[in-house]
């Protein structure tokens, strides 16, 4: 199935609305179904099994009243309120390139775990989202990733079980402020405002019984209309297993919690040496997963983060001890 989050613009609409895109169509799950699934793509995937099936079969015996034509919706964020954001570290030439432009070897560690950070899974984007350019940035990029969805709660996962919590697949564009990220970086902390202002989704989540990672997800990124790259999925070092049971040691998993597998050699700005810039519009296109278009919006004045301070008041301290 491909699953997408959508608002009747037709109807002026404002509520957010389950849905299962066919071609030019799209069925309204919750009207399909008598309103025995919900409106919510979370609420859904907390459903499980049971939730699955009522949607396989208001799929296969919908009727008119439950269609909508894809011209009269707009599609967000197929899961728009995400419980945890982990974006890995997953392609090895990719990590190669960054330790060549910082004149240093891979760490050791990296070929022992799969690193990761924690976004922001608040500052959320879907399709045809226009994306705020940050004003303490000059430098924006962006990374074309897969996101990889969560299906049920989990600890102590074993690697060999851990297909069973995956729920599906959708694109992910992680966009950055290199210039920030960096200073963050050189800090050993982050990355922090680097990058919580900004992640793409979309355009659906497509379960996992109907696509195969290491097959199906070609990857090719436009701006403007321009091919800048492409790459594939399968040249991942960390599969998605792997990171779903590193990420449950001792830890609890939740359904619909997202982890992204980081980007490909030269699947973003950084790699190419090519930036974005005000009014560009991105695509990342994956097969089996669609088309994630955004365009850039005008940064507003520059501020920089620049918090050096000349002198140390006592509001500047901590609280004098008496």
């Amino acid at each position: 199935m491909k699953l997408v989050t959508f608002t009747n613009t037709k109807a002026n609409a404002e509520e957010y609305r389950l849905g299962a895109l066919l071609e030019n169509k799209i069925i309204d799950l919750n009207v399909a179904s008598k309103n025995k699934l919900p409106l919510s793509m979370l609420s859904f995937i907390e459903g499980g099994e049971n939730f699955l099936s009522i949607a396989k079969e208001v799929i296969n015996k919908h009727d008119s009243s439950s269609v909508v034509s894809l011209n009269e919706v707009k599609l967000h964020a197929p899961l728009p309120n995400p419980p945890a954001l982990r974006d890995f570290f997953a392609f090895e030439e990719h990590v190669k390139a960054g330790a060549k432009r910082r004149n240093e070897n891979i760490p050791d560690q990296w070929y022992e775990i799969p690193a990761y950070y924690k976004g922001n899974h608040r500052q959320i984007y879907g399709p045809e989202d226009i994306i705020p350019w940050p004003s303490y940035t000059r430098r924006l990029d962006f990374e074309c990733e897969i996101a990889c969805v969560i299906r049920k709660r989990g600890i102590n996962i074993l690697e060999s079980d851990a297909e069973q919590y995956i729920f599906g697949y959708m694109i992910f564009n992680d966009f950055s402020a290199r210039d920030i990220q960096k200073k963050e970086m050189e800090l050993r902390m982050g990355p922090a405002k680097g990058k919580d202002f900004a992640n793409a989704f979309g355009p659906c989540i497509v379960t996992k019984d109907e696509v195969d990672p290491r097959k199906d997800f070609s990857m090719k990124i436009l701006v403007n209309g321009e091919l800048w790259s492409s790459g594939h999925f399968k040249d991942q070092y960390w599969g998605f297993p792997l990171m779903i049971s590193y990420v449950s040691q001792e830890e609890t998993i939740y359904p619909g919690d997202l982890l992204g597998s980081g980007t490909f050699y030269k699947g973003c700005g950084l790699d190419l040496d090519r930036w974005l810039k005000p009014g560009d519009t991105i695509e990342l296109q994956v097969s089996a997963l669609g088309s994630l278009k955004n365009k850039i919006g005008t940064p507003k004045e520059y501020k920089g983060l620049n918090y050096k301070m000349k002198s140390r008041s006592k509001s500047m301290c901590l609280p004098n001890k008496e």
